[in-house]
């Protein structure tokens, strides 16, 4: 069997949600969004986001987040809210 499953991100839109401490953003694989998320300790943690606005640090490293969600999508590493979370220990 072949895993024809990839990640891309058509949409660089991404919110910050203050009451989970993630930034969110959105994959696409086919016509099936997948969530994403990246938590602020590891925005702090790995890409220097201490006293930042969570997604000025989320869109100066999005390339390197997108990156991380996409080798945890394709790893299997979804939540069982079907959400791909980054968290310090992935980095």
């Amino acid at each position: 069997m072949i895993d024809a499953r990839r990640l891309d991100f058509p949409n660089p839109s991404a919110e910050y949600l203050s009451d989970r401490h993630v930034v969110r953003f959105v994959g696409q694989d086919g016509d099936k969004n997948v969530m994403c998320e990246i938590s602020k300790e590891a925005l702090d943690d790995y890409f220097n986001g201490d006293d930042q606005i969570p997604l000025k640090t989320f869109k100066e490293n999005q390339r390197t987040i997108e990156h991380e969600a996409r080798r945890k999508y394709i790893d299997g590493q979804v939540n069982a809210e079907g959400i791909v979370l980054i968290k310090s220990e992935d980095l």
